[in-house]
């Protein structure tokens, strides 16, 4: 199975999607990358469904973590 470039236009759509449904995630995942994101942090996790079941989860912040972030963050503002 290889590499479709097509794919990133499909992902690309999807984002700017997203990012349109959701206009406050990305200012808060830059002010959570600037002020709060070092390793040892930890993140946590909730997701509630319609009939209001609760699933949670948290993980705590590896340097790697800190690099994929940035690695995305730095895709995403090139376009």
């Amino acid at each position: 199975m290889g590499f479709n470039p097509a794919d990133l236009f499909k992902v690309r759509g999807a984002a700017a999607k997203f990012n349109a449904n959701h206009p406050k995630l990305i200012p808060f995942f830059n002010a959570a990358r600037d002020k709060a994101m070092t390793p040892g942090a930890v993140i946590e996790l909730s997701i509630t469904d319609p009939s209001g079941e609760k699933i949670e989860t948290n993980l705590r912040v590896q340097e790697s973590d800190i690099e994929l972030i940035n690695l995305l963050m730095e895709i995403g503002n090139k376009g």
